[in-house]
């Protein structure tokens, strides 16, 4: 099969012809589709997440159709399309597995960083944590729910019910949340690059009822805000944007060194705290809101072999919405 393969920081990925994959028992062959470029997959080309195998393919919001089952598997059929998220296995017997924290698992692998990830023609995944699509999906439009979504809601739901929220990063996952946090009547703040204009419109066609840079601020003081921007400068200014007991929930798997602030702004009972991972059950709660909204997502494509191009693009801030690589495998 071909696939894209990073094999050292500091180096593009490379186009390679790769063994396509042979499913272990509990995994099934998928027939890669689609696959979305996260920002966490810069933050492994970068070194920031120091731990991927090596060499790696890269690509953790996949979808594909079933082709072939390893032993004692039974979940999917045949063809049937399923999409690949983040969290790849879990151990299952830990306190957090049992606790329903398995996105805490301290031995979990994750897709394209310790598994082998989407940008290829073929992936094998462990079937308990493939998620089934909603029959009628396309799947270039769907693969960005796969991390975006999942985490945008996973990150909204930490939030409770705040009914003035603000997004910071109005990138791909800003962009599903704040569909999300519209549909349940929520008042949308985004806050984008300084200047950034035609993401700010963006963001209001969306349903945001405000939007500005991240260095001004809000026509009121907000309840929650998300940061979904690597960007530790972000949440001293997050943190002066909310009310007394607000929550600054922090989306992203790596950030830059948070500057010291005064304590006057978490004091009144404001709270700070990280989103890590996602667990399926995240995965199963979006699935089933995300129709309803609907969720539409808005996406620039690349072929396989253009994936350095669209990372390109999304390090430079030059994408609206989603970059998703579009995948034409070989009959199987």
């Amino acid at each position: 099969m071909r696939a894209m393969v990073f094999e050292a920081v500091g180096k593009p990925l490379a186009i390679r012809q790769w063994t396509t994959p042979v499913p272990n028992q509990g995994e099934v062959l998928v027939q890669v589709e689609a696959c979305a470029v996260c920002r966490t997959d810069l933050h492994i080309l970068h070194g920031e997440l120091t731990k991927p195998k090596l060499p790696l393919i890269l690509g953790h919001e996949v979808v594909g159709r079933v082709v072939q089952f390893g032993e004692k598997t039974g979940k999917f059929s045949v063809g049937e399309q399923v999409g690949i998220p983040w969290l790849g296995w879990t151990c299952g017997s830990c306190d957090y597995c049992r606790s329903g924290k398995e996105n805490l698992c301290e031995r979990a692998l994750f897709t394209g960083y310790t598994r082998d990830g989407g940008y290829a023609e073929y992936i094998a995944a462990d079937e308990r944590f493939c998620v089934r699509i909603p029959a009628g999906n396309n799947a270039v439009e769907t693969a960005p729910l796969l991390c975006a979504g999942l985490i945008g809601y996973r990150s909204l739901v930490r939030t409770g019910n705040a009914s003035h929220l603000g997004v910071y990063g109005f990138g791909a996952a800003a962009h599903i949340v704040t569909q999300v946090a519209v549909y349940e009547g929520r008042s949308v703040y985004a806050f984008t690059r300084p200047g950034d204009e035609k993401t700010q419109q963006f963001a209001k066609t969306l349903g945001a009822c405000w939007a500005g840079g991240s260095d001004g601020h809000p026509p009121r003081e907000l309840d929650a805000a998300i940061i979904f921007a690597p960007a530790g400068t972000l949440i001293p200014i997050a943190l002066q944007a909310i009310r007394k007991g607000g929550i600054v929930v922090c989306g992203g798997i790596h950030m830059s060194d948070i500057p010291s602030f005064p304590y006057e702004l978490l004091w009144g009972e404001r709270t700070l705290c990280s989103i890590a991972n996602l667990t399926r059950k995240d995965a199963d709660e979006f699935m089933a809101i995300a129709p309803k909204v609907p969720v539409r997502t808005t996406i620039q494509t690349f072929p396989l072999d253009e994936a350095n191009e669209a990372l390109g693009r999304l390090e430079k801030g030059t994408l609206q919405g989603a970059a998703v690589l579009v995948v034409s495998a070989p009959t199987h």
